[in-house]
């Protein structure tokens, strides 16, 4: 199954709505803090075909976006249907 990532940093309002987001949906998402390291923040832009800001959410290959994405998606009722794919403990 594909997993969650979230790019994030420790000071980011917006980070922690998307994660608390997740953590609302009760599934497991790797975080990776890019708040210190610039190679970590290198990868998350070249992912996210050169988005600098954070966060930067995964669902499998799939880049989402930020957290206006992420919220996007769940208004549209469509999260829950990536997570279910993505994630084989989400009911």
């Amino acid at each position: 199954m594909p997993r969650i990532v979230i790019y994030s940093t420790r000071f980011c309002g917006f980070c922690r709505s998307a994660k608390r987001l997740l953590d609302s949906k009760g599934v497991d998402y790797e975080e990776i803090d890019v708040t210190f390291r610039p190679k970590a923040r290198m990868v998350m832009s070249e992912r996210s075909g050169g988005r600098h800001t954070v966060p930067q959410v995964f669902i499998g290959d799939r880049h989402i976006g930020g957290c206006d994405d992420l919220y996007a998606l769940e208004e549209a009722g469509e999260l829950d249907l990536l997570l279910s794919t993505a994630n084989p403990h989400y009911s």
